[in-house]
């Protein structure tokens, strides 16, 4: 039977009116590509203040990574920004901290009518995340830990339930005792998070993990194939590999396959996009399953996360958005090839009930 499951998740979120819910320090996390156009839904009520005026001004600071995870990510902030009367003024630091904190730094000075934040490195983004707060500028942040986020409001993946569900598919594959391996990096928000919860099960389930490798850049996925392929030289007997974020996913699979032990070895994953899908939808891929949720998605629900704190319709100051655990089975049987084909397959992809209003609809990139 193909597998599909929703990991679980606290959605925590409690708004008055008609607002409708369901329940990477610096990051490389991990989204997916751009999946085809937008479809601007109908909003039943009109824009309140402050947006039913002059455009809501919001910087937009990001830290993003290779991958197309990141440019879905942005492409569904910037059509739910467009349908809410915000002007959406992008920055990206690329994974350079200090120009991250420079691209903060000027947008406090330019007192803008929100700030988010979307990833970054603790030490340099804190203080400067609470000089904004100072100023009385609203701050959304999207995975990025904070040490102190007194007047901020936080947004993320559920990291843990990721892992956790995608984990769950690991074990029931290869099962305890198996010999694996751990692909990742530390120092990133994200992966740590889904460290924890694979120091866990591998402490439950006495797995033997073989070897631990590596590392986060500017050419993720190329930079981890020489590291991946040593260990497999030196543990060809690794059962099952985890490695939780895509573009280190995409490098451990060509390192398997360079050695050819794409039949012995499987592959767990973190986060989906089109790229990644031609990857795991490949014949004989390694890569059985991943846990995700559509970055595009999940880039528009960030900006309605803002949007509805300035009209005072959100009261919580944390939101987790819900993700899906998905296998190969469930791509074949679905004839899946995309994320606009997984989305019909799995439409909670969509997040269309999660931090919604009558006059703020879901739009994805």
């Amino acid at each position: 039977m193909a597998i599909l499951r929703r990991a679980a998740v606290v959605t925590a979120l409690v708004a008055a009116g008609a607002l409708a819910v369901t329940g990477c320090a610096q990051s490389s996390g991990t989204p997916a590509a751009t999946s085809g156009a937008s479809t601007a839904p109908t909003a039943s009520a009109e824009l309140p203040a402050p947006f039913d005026g002059d455009p809501v001004t919001v910087a937009l600071v990001r830290q993003s990574g290779a991958g197309d995870y990141f440019e879905a990510w942005g492409a569904g902030a910037e059509a739910q920004a467009s349908f809410a009367n915000i002007d959406l003024q992008v920055t990206d630091a690329r994974n350079d901290n200090a120009k991250h904190a420079s691209d903060l730094e000027q947008a406090i000075a330019a007192k803008p009518d929100a700030i988010i934040v979307d990833h970054g490195q603790t030490d340099t983004i804190q203080p400067l995340v609470t000089k904004a707060v100072e100023a009385g500028i609203p701050v959304v942040i999207y995975d990025l830990a904070l040490t102190d986020s007194e007047g901020v409001i936080v947004t993320a993946q559920s990291d843990k339930s990721m892992a956790e569900g995608v984990l769950e598919q690991l074990i029931a594959d290869v099962g305890e005792g198996a010999k694996v391996g751990y692909v990742s990096a530390t120092g990133f928000a994200p992966l740590d998070r889904r460290a924890e919860v694979w120091d866990q099960v591998v402490a439950d389930n006495g797995l033997d993990v073989v070897f631990s490798t590596g590392e986060v850049s500017d050419s993720t996925a190329s930079d981890n194939v020489p590291l991946v392929d040593a260990a497999l030289k030196q543990n060809p007997d690794v059962e099952a590999i985890f490695a939780p974020y895509d573009e280190i996913t995409k490098g451990t699979v060509l390192a398997v396959q360079q050695n050819n032990l794409q039949d012995k070895v499987k592959v767990y994953g973190i986060d989906i996009s089109n790229a990644d899908l031609e990857v795991m939808n490949a014949e004989g891929s390694p890569w059985v399953a991943t846990s995700a949720t559509d970055p595009a998605a999940v880039g528009a629900a960030v900006v309605r996360t803002l949007a509805l704190s300035l009209a005072g319709e959100l009261d919580e100051t944390e939101v987790l958005f819900p993700a899906i655990t998905i296998t190969q089975e469930f791509l074949a049987e679905n004839e899946v090839t995309n994320v606009t084909e997984l989305r019909a397959a799995e439409p909670s992809l969509e997040l269309s009930d999660v931090v919604v209003a009558d006059w703020l609809p879901a739009v994805s990139g």
